[in-house]
């Protein structure tokens, strides 16, 4: 079954703007120190984090309720399998929310995509629950 679903356009200059303006404080309230150390290792590095930015979006408004508020930009993590594929680690109120959304006897899969094509980033989530 389908929980959530959720999808963000970024535009990557804004991204880049940010950190132009705003420097490693911006980077450090928005990203995990595993996805900076990824994104750093990129040349042009300003895409990668706006597919980051554009991801952890998406994941919260496929985990966001009527009544929820917003998430730590922190408690999603965006990380790569050795194969390329993205995927949505989740922390403190993201993961709450996760367990709370999750009907008892299933577990909750979160499926990540993310593309980029100058001068935007996209990415769209989706939680499916499968019974064990």
């Amino acid at each position: 079954m389908i929980l959530g679903i959720g999808t963000d356009i970024c535009d990557i200059s804004r991204i880049e703007k940010s950190i132009d303006k705003f420097g490693q404080r911006f980077i450090d309230k928005t990203f995990t120190q595993n996805e900076q150390d990824y994104c750093e290792s990129k040349s042009g590095k300003a895409s990668y984090y706006a597919k980051r930015f554009a991801a952890k979006e998406a994941v919260a408004k496929a985990l966001a309720t009527s009544s929820s508020g917003a998430l730590s930009w922190l408690d999603v993590e965006v990380k790569n399998d050795p194969s390329g594929r993205p995927q949505a680690l989740l922390y403190r109120g993201a993961q709450d929310r996760l367990e709370a959304k999750t009907p008892n006897g299933y577990k909750a899969y979160v499926h990540l995509s993310l593309s980029d094509d100058h001068p935007y980033a996209v990415a769209y989530a989706m939680i499916e629950a499968r019974s064990d």
